[in-house]
């Protein structure tokens, strides 16, 4: 991704209580202005966690406050809207029907992501607005769906975990039919429930000895502000700490209030006093569990770090990394699987030589986007033979569509695991599992990305990379050129391209020819000795 000129985006996080825009330009020097910012309430989880369903009014009333953003969104010429959804779309088993119709009725793509890919952003937004180095840092985000509990420092995570314990969650499961005061044993419930959920993660962030502690999200500043409240202080004086002691007096404060009182609350939104007490309760768990006695607030959140992660692919923003968090994730899933690197690595060359050759002589015009689909793939086509040679190009799919890989959304994790694999034995067919569930547009991208890592596999077929280079080129009506470069005899290669050259005719409609030449290396002559 570049920058040519000045550019707005928008940012749009949907979540499991509600919905965030951020929209920020993009300046020519590198720097970035924030346009506005709106926040609405869809409680988009509600009732559906007993059998992971959204219900049909959640559902409207989700698509009609996302097309509200994204009018507000183009109202500054956004460019491009990055939108995402976590827990309750990722949960629910009819995300599909939300997601469909924010397409239609909003005209924006929604992105599912995983719980460690939740994490991840909600760092990156977080950590941007602090200065904290190499400081391991505690970092605790409480949604309605979810709770994200991260290990890191200003550059690096450590630990990324996703917990099924957010507000609206917790709410439904144990408290959505009380509206007097919480009784004794519904709060010994709760807290059994996430300790039980939680102390596995816990265990692991008490390995660490942590500096600094930060919360975000709306329920964890609600609790700042009700704390503050308690002890008088005005909202220009706030501390933008909570300590534990004050939390708990917070939450002995509202548990002895009904549903109706805790509306009146100073410093709580009335739209949030059904789910606080539940969020509350979550937080003391956690310090209690982690021994923490006192959190920063922050005001930043996941909708920050997709502004972070965008810019992180810009060449020249503060924010870029040497090593995209994409790239990092792909290699690291790669080598706990024990690929052979060198053999992944080049056969990823060769496929994106193809790819741009035949770019270059029309015989597709895919965006850059699917050709890091394709290097990806690649890379990763043989991760299957972790589990088994057999049938490894399935293995591969299944490892891949299963994997915490970071910097990506669900349905792009989908494409690279369904075009690594296609890269041996059958091509797509339209009863595959994933594939069926492709938007037609996107089957055509996958046919094609496959058919270029099936020949760069089989150009590397004697693993030792002596095939050089490879490049694809018209070479009259009906016939395609392939033309190899080659350091010695590769028979065995030539031989794979021609056994494999009928899905290459089926798919570009012209017959493949292949054309070798020979590149002879050099071997450095052993020195005598004088």
């Amino acid at each position: 991704m570049d920058l040519k000129g000045p550019k707005v985006v928008a940012f749009i996080d949907l979540g499991t209580n509600s919905a965030r825009l951020l929209v920020v330009k993009l300046n020519s020097n590198r720097s970035f202005t924030i346009l506005t910012q709106q926040k609405e309430v869809v409680r988009l989880g509600e009732g559906e966690f007993a059998d992971n369903l959204l219900t049909s009014e959640a559902i409207e009333r989700t698509v009609v406050v996302i097309s509200r953003l994204a009018e507000i969104a183009r109202a500054f010429c956004a460019e491009d809207i990055v939108a995402v959804a976590t827990s309750a779309t990722r949960d629910a088993r009819n995300r599909d029907d939300l997601i469909g119709k924010i397409r239609v009725e909003a005209a924006v793509e929604l992105n599912v992501i995983s719980g460690p890919e939740e994490a991840r952003l909600i760092w990156l937004g977080v950590s941007s607005g602090v200065d904290i180095g190499d400081d391991i840092s505690l970092f605790i985000d409480i949604g309605g769906g979810s709770t994200e509990v991260i290990i890191g420092d200003q550059t690096h995570t450590f630990l990324l975990r996703s917990l099924k314990l957010g507000a609206i969650r917790m709410t439904n499961m144990f408290m959505s039919d009380v509206t007097g005061q919480i009784p004794d044993e519904t709060l010994l419930e709760v807290r059994k429930h996430i300790r039980s959920r939680a102390s596995h993660t816990i265990r692991h962030v008490k390995g660490y000895h942590i500096q600094h502690v930060f919360g975000s999200s709306g329920t964890i500043s609600s609790l700042e502000l009700i704390a503050a409240s308690m002890k008088g202080l005005p909202d220009p004086h706030r501390q933008g700490i909570i300590t534990h002691v004050e939390l708990s007096a917070v939450v002995r404060h509202l548990c002895s209030l009904s549903l109706r009182d805790r509306r009146a609350v100073p410093g709580l939104n009335p739209d949030r006093a059904d789910i606080i007490v539940a969020g509350a309760l979550v937080l003391e768990s956690l310090l209690d569990l982690a021994g923490i006695f006192e959190i920063q607030i922050s005001s930043r959140s996941l909708r920050d770090g997709l502004l972070v992660d965008y810019l992180s692919r810009i060449p020249g923003f503060p924010h870029a990394e040497s090593m995209p968090v994409r790239d990092t994730s792909i290699r690291q899933l790669g080598r706990s699987c024990h690929i052979d690197e060198s053999h992944a690595g080049h056969v990823a060359s060769l496929a994106l030589s193809l790819f741009d050759t035949a770019r270059t002589s029309g015989y597709h015009a895919l965006s850059d986007d699917a050709r890091e689909i394709l290097s990806h793939a690649a890379y990763l086509h043989d991760v299957g033979q972790f589990i088994s040679f057999s049938g490894h190009h399935q293995h591969s799919f299944y490892v891949i569509i299963h994997a915490p890989l970071l910097g990506f959304h669900e349905y792009e994790i989908l494409m690279i695991a369904l075009v690594a694999r296609y890269h041996r034995k059958k091509m797509p067919r339209q009863k595959d599992p994933g594939y069926t569930t492709l938007d037609p547009e996107d089957r055509v991208i996958v046919l094609l990305l496959a058919q270029f890592l099936r020949m760069a596999e089989n150009l590397d077929r004697s693993h030792d990379g002596r095939v050089l280079s490879a490049s694809l080129s018209t070479g009259g009506r009906h016939e395609t050129i392939l033309t190899l470069e080659c350091s010695s005899d590769c028979t065995l290669e030539r031989w794979a391209i021609m056994e494999d050259a009928r899905s290459f005719e089926r798919t570009f409609k012209k017959r493949l020819m292949v054309e070798v030449s020979h590149q002879v290396r050099s071997v450095p002559q052993e020195e005598s000795d004088t």
